[in-house]
């Protein structure tokens, strides 16, 4: 609990123009009735963070700890496939991390989670990445690769160096061991392509590694 009040006092550094826009999404509830339970909107970060990391949606995990990727996901993909430290994640300099949606969707029939409603990303996402001003992008999953890259096939984009809005993108699919098949199917991700990608996040945050 200490690690976790310790976190969240981190999460906020800017005000202005970001931080206005930062108040606005944690008050948003335009999903209350959508969802059935109290929304609880997630976004980390300052308008000055060096990467902007962007995926589906938060787990229920974060949804009741408040902090992004804080399961065995993000363990995954900041410990295994980053190989960086917590803090270094967590830093709101280093990291922007948002989600095509904001808030824990709940549920499908079938038990796994509900995609997030198309009405979160417009109403909020172009608005955060106008005001960040990141360095590269890191799009972890098929709905944030989607978002931005509508016509453009899942692998194809994970292998791809990318442009978006002016800047280096890179699409990493999910930490989730349900896409098993997809690293069984393309196992060039863990082999090459993912130290390419580490390589790139090291010399964005200047790591001595």
């Amino acid at each position: 609990m200490k690690r976790e009040n310790a976190l969240m006092e981190k999460r906020d550094s800017d005000e202005g123009d970001w931080g206005l826009l930062r108040d606005e999404i944690r008050s948003c509830r335009l999903c209350r009735e959508r969802f059935g339970f109290e929304p609880n909107p997630i976004v980390w970060g300052s308008a000055d963070s060096k990467i902007m990391q962007i995926s589906q949606a938060p787990s229920k995990s974060v949804h009741e700890t408040g902090i992004p990727f804080h399961d065995l996901s993000g363990q995954k993909l900041r410990r295994e496939w980053y190989e960086i430290t917590d803090e270094e994640f967590y830093d709101v300099h280093n990291f922007y991390i948002v989600s095509v949606g904001h808030c824990y969707p709940g549920k499908n029939a079938s038990g796994g989670d509900r995609m997030p409603p198309a009405l979160c990303a417009k109403t909020w996402l172009d608005r955060e990445v106008g005001l960040v001003n990141n360095e590269i992008y890191l799009l972890v999953g098929g709905a944030a690769a989607k978002f931005f890259f509508p016509n453009r096939g899942f692998t194809g984009l994970v292998f791809e160096n990318l442009t978006l809005r002016g800047k280096p993108a890179y699409v990493l699919p999910h930490p989730s061991p349900l896409n098993i098949k997809w690293f069984r199917d393309n196992p060039d991700f863990l082999k090459y392509r993912i130290r390419e990608i580490r390589r790139v996040i090291h010399q964005v945050l200047n790591l001595p590694r």
